[in-house]
C-alpha cells in the first residue's frame, strides 16, 4: 500500500477539481439547452451517492446496497416541506380538507400527522434532510458493525433494508403518497421552481453543494481517519489489534456516505419536482453502486463522472433506441467492468498520468528552485 501524502490535495488533483469545474459550470451551462442542463442537474444528484460510496465502499471496504434508502429519506425530507407549501387553504379549496396534500385527502385523512408538522419550517426541513438518514445509519451501523457484520452479508443486510423501507412507503399511501409518491411541488418559499431559470439556477447550488461534498471527502481520505479506513479496509485485524475501535470507524464513514446521499436526495426533488418510492428501492441502490464502479471505487472524481457517464448513457441509449437501450446499458457495464476493473480512474491512472506527470514533476521542481532561490536570497 502507498503512503498517502499529508497534503490535502496534489497537483495533479487540483488539475483534477479545476477540469470537473469548469466542465460543470462553464461548459456544460454553455453547450446544452435548459432541459439537457437540467437533466445533468438530475445526474449529479446522483452523483452525491457515488461519493458517499467512494468512501464507504471504496476506503472503508464497506459494500452498501440501500444507498437509496438515504437518498430516497433526504428527497422525502425536502419534498414533505414543498407541499406543505403548496398545500395551503387557498390552493387546497377543493378539497374536502382545505390545507393538506392532495394524497392524505384522497385517503379521507382530516388533519395533518404531528410528525409533518415540524416540516412547515424551511431550517427545520434543511437539518432533518440530512440528520434523519444519518441517525437511521448510525442505527444500522451500531447494530450492524458493533456485532461485527460485514462483506457480503451486510450488503445483503442493507439490501434487505432498502426493499423494506420501499414496502413501508408504498403501504402508507396515506402519509406518503405511496406508489406515486410526493408529486406536484411546485414553489420553494414563494419561488417557482418549474421554471427554466429557476432549474438553471438550482443547477448551479447543486455543483456548489457536491465540490463542498468533494472537498470533505478528499479532507476525509487524506487526514488520519483516511489512512486508517484504508488500513481497515486492507488489514481489519491487525487494525483492531492496534487498539483502534473499528465499528466506531466504520459506524463514521457509514454515516458519512449516508449524509452525502441525502444531500444528493434533497437536490433531486428540488431539480426534477417530485419524490417517489422508485428511487429508494433495490434497483436504485444496485444502480447508484454501478455509477461509481464504472467511475472508479477509489477516486472520488471519478465517482462523479461514473455517474455523468452511466445516466447519460442511460438516457442516450433509451431515447434512441427504446427497446434496446437496456441491453446497450448493460453492454456498457460488462465492458468497463472487464476492460477497465479500476473503472474511469484507472484508465487514467493506466494511459494518460504516466504521460502528464513529467509534466507535473517539471512545474513542480520549478516551484520548489524558486522557494529555495527566495529563501536563500541575502536579506537587504
Amino acid at each position: 500500500m502507498k503512503p498517502q501524502s499529508n497534503r490535502f490535495m496534489s497537483m495533479q488533483e487540483m488539475v483534477g477539481f479545476a477540469i470537473l469545474a469548469l466542465l460543470i459550470f462553464v461548459i456544460f451551462p454553455l453547450i446544452l439547452d435548459p432541459f439537457r442542463l437540467n437533466l445533468f442537474g438530475k445526474y449529479l444528484t446522483y452523483a452525491f451517492v457515488a461519493l458517499g460510496l467512494v468512501l464507504c465502499w471504496g476506503a472503508g471496504g464497506i459494500l452498501s446496497l440501500g444507498q437509496g434508502v438515504f437518498f430516497g429519506l433526504g428527497g422525502y425530507c425536502m419534498a414533505m416541506f414543498l407541499k406543505l407549501e403548496a398545500s395551503t387553504p387557498e390552493n387546497t379549496k377543493i378539497q374536502s380538507t382545505p390545507g393538506i396534500p392532495d394524497f392524505m385527502d384522497w385517503n379521507q385523512l382530516t388533519e395533518l400527522p404531528f410528525w409533518w408538522q415540524p416540516f412547515h419550517s424551511f431550517t427545520f426541513t434543511v437539518i432533518a434532510v440530512v440528520l434523519v438518514p444519518v441517525i437511521f445509519a448510525f442505527i444500522i451501523g451500531v447494530a450492524m458493525f458493533r456485532r461485527r457484520v460485514g462483506g457480503v452479508y451486510f450488503a445483503i443486510i442493507t439490501q434487505a433494508i432498502a426493499a423494506i423501507m420501499t414496502i413501508l412507503i408504498i403501504g402508507q399511501q396515506g402519509y406518503t403518497g405511496g406508489v406515486n409518491g410526493i408529486t406536484d411541488l411546485r414553489t420553494l418559499m414563494g419561488w417557482d421552481i418549474r421554471t427554466d431559470e429557476a432549474k438553471n439556477i438550482l443547477y448551479f447550488v447543486n455543483g456548489g453543494l457536491l465540490f463542498a461534498c468533494l472537498f470533505a471527502a478528499q479532507y476525509i481520505r487524506r487526514s488520519k481517519l483516511g489512512r486508517i479506513l484504508i488500513a481497515m479496509r486492507d488489514q481489519e485485524d491487525r487494525v483492531r489489534f492496534s487498539g483502534y475501535d473499528v465499528a466506531d470507524f466504520k459506524t463514521f464513514v457509514f454515516c458519512a456516505g449516508a449524509a452525502f446521499a441525502a444531500i444528493g436526495g434533497a437536490m433531486f426533488t428540488l431539480q426534477v419536482g417530485f419524490m417517489s418510492p422508485s428511487f429508494v428501492g433495490i434497483v436504485p441502490s444496485i444502480e447508484m453502486v454501478i455509477f461509481c464502479a464504472v467511475g472508479g471505487r477509489l477516486s472520488i472524481l471519478g465517482a462523479v463522472y461514473g455517474a455523468l457517464v452511466v445516466n447519460w448513457a442511460k438516457t442516450t441509449f433509451s431515447e434512441s433506441f427504446p427497446e434496446l437501450w437496456l441491453l446497450g446499458l448493460g453492454a456498457l457495464f460488462i465492458a468497463v467492468v472487464l476492460a477497465f476493473p479500476k473503472g474511469l480512474a484507472g484508465l487514467y491512472d493506466d494511459f494518460i498520468a504516466p504521460r502528464v506527470k513529467p509534466l507535473f514533476d517539471k512545474l513542480r521542481s520549478k516551484s520548489n528552485s524558486k522557494d529555495a532561490d527566495f529563501v536563500g536570497a541575502p536579506a537587504e
